[in-house]
C-alpha cells in the first residue's frame, strides 16, 4: 500500500497542468469537446468519465476532489447536466485571469452543446418519416442498454472520485437503496447530505 501511495504521489507531482494561455490551446480544447458532443448518448452525464480523464489525468487542470466538487455544483444548479463543461473550462482558464476563465467557460460549453443540438434538430425533422422503418425500431432498442451501461460506469466513477472514506461510502449506498425503493425526492437526500457535511459528519 505505501508503494502505491508513493507511485500516485509521484504521478501527481509529474502532472503539469496544460495552460490555456493562448488562443491555440483554447481552440485545441474546444475541438476536443466538439468531438465529444456527438457521443453524449443519454445526456451530458454519459461523458462524465471522459471529462474526468481530460481534466484530471490528461490536462491536469483539477485534482480528483476538485472535480467531484464541480460535479456536485453542476448537478445542484438548475439546468442541463452539461453545465459541468462550462465549469471545467472556467477552472482550466482561471490561472490566466477571470476574463480568460469566462472565455474558456463559454467556449467549452458552446463546443459541447452545439454539434449534438444541431444533430438532434436534424434528426427530429426527419425521424417521423422513419416511424414504420425496422431500422428505427432496432436503433431505439439498441441504444437503451448502451446508455444504461454508460450511466452505470459513470456512477461507479463518481463513487470512486467522491467517496474516499467509510462514512461517504455508507451514505452513497444508502441513498442508492432509498432512491430505488422509495419515491422520496432527491432534494431531501441532497439537503441531508449537505447538513451532514456542514457538521463535519462526512467529509473527504
Amino acid at each position: 500500500m505505501p508503494l502505491l501511495l508513493l507511485t500516485a504521489a509521484a504521478e501527481a507531482a509529474s502532472c503539469a497542468p496544460m495552460r490555456l494561455n493562448d488562443l491555440g490551446h483554447l481552440l485545441q480544447v474546444m475541438g476536443t469537446f466538439l468531438g465529444l458532443s456527438l457521443f453524449s448518448l443519454g445526456g451530458g452525464n454519459t461523458l462524465l468519465t471522459e471529462y474526468h480523464h481530460l481534466s484530471v489525468v490528461q490536462y491536469c487542470w483539477l485534482r480528483p476532489s476538485q472535480f467531484a466538487d464541480i460535479y456536485a455544483l453542476a448537478e445542484a444548479a438548475p439546468g442541463p447536466s452539461s453545465m459541468i463543461v462550462g465549469l471545467l473550462g472556467m477552472g482550466a482558464g482561471w490561472p490566466e485571469g477571470p476574463g480568460w476563465a469566462l472565455l474558456s467557460a463559454y467556449g467549452a460549453e458552446i463546443a459541447i452543446l452545439l454539434p449534438s443540438t444541431l444533430l438532434m434538430a436534424v434528426a427530429c425533422l426527419s425521424w417521423n418519416r422513419l416511424r414504420q422503418s425496422p431500422w428505427r425500431v432496432a436503433f431505439e432498442r439498441g441504444l437503451g442498454p448502451i446508455t444504461l451501461g454508460i450511466l452505470f460506469a459513470v456512477g461507479v466513477k463518481i463513487l470512486q472520485t467522491a467517496d474516499t472514506n467509510a462514512p461517504g461510502v455508507v451514505v452513497s449506498l444508502l441513498v442508492c437503496v432509498l432512491m430505488l425503493r422509495t419515491r422520496i425526492s432527491p432534494l431531501w437526500f441532497m439537503a441531508v447530505a449537505g447538513g451532514l457535511g456542514a457538521f463535519g459528519l462526512i467529509n473527504r
